[in-house]
């Protein structure tokens, strides 16, 4: 092979190498931008899941450790007091963060025959944040609770 060939093809290889790279960084850019923090987007989700009532603080505790080292797997556990019986009991219990790229964390249904209103999971925080549970009750009133989680490493790409 020529000196010119040669450099023709090291030119042809840094042209393909440049422009994957750009297209990488394409991907990764618009990755982020589709991952930002909506502000006010938590409490759009609790809007729409009881209906726009305002929950008064009370009822509900939200148990989770208070620094989590890896944001990837935070144990959490929601219960809300209440008898659970036919005419008196928890109907919905949402948890949402304040701070999260996607604040929706989940909702948990229960009837009489649950028992207990409470649940346990683990969630993923992207940083320090708040966690907040609405818990809907049988005679329509909505109560809540919130708890702020100290993330050391974001479990959200953050």
């Amino acid at each position: 092979m020529s000196l010119v060939s040669e450099m023709a093809a090291l030119s042809r290889r840094r042209l393909l190498a440049g422009a994957a790279g750009l297209a990488g960084g394409l991907i990764v850019v618009r990755d982020a931008s589709a991952q930002a923090v909506q502000p006010g987007a938590h409490q759009q989700v609790l809007d729409k899941a009881v209906g726009g009532k305002k929950a008064q603080p009370g009822k509900v505790k939200i148990r989770m450790p208070e620094i989590a080292e890896n944001g990837n797997t935070v144990p959490m556990t929601v219960s809300v007091e209440s008898p659970m019986t036919a005419s008196d009991h928890v109907k919905a219990v949402h948890v949402v963060t304040d701070n999260n790229p996607r604040p929706e964390v989940g909702s948990f249904y229960f009837t009489p025959a649950n028992g207990k209103a409470e649940v346990s999971t683990r969630i993923r925080l992207s940083q320090t944040m708040n966690v907040i549970a609405y818990a809907e009750m049988s005679d329509g009133s909505v109560w809540s609770s919130r708890a702020e989680a100290k993330v050391t490493i974001g479990g959200c790409g953050g």
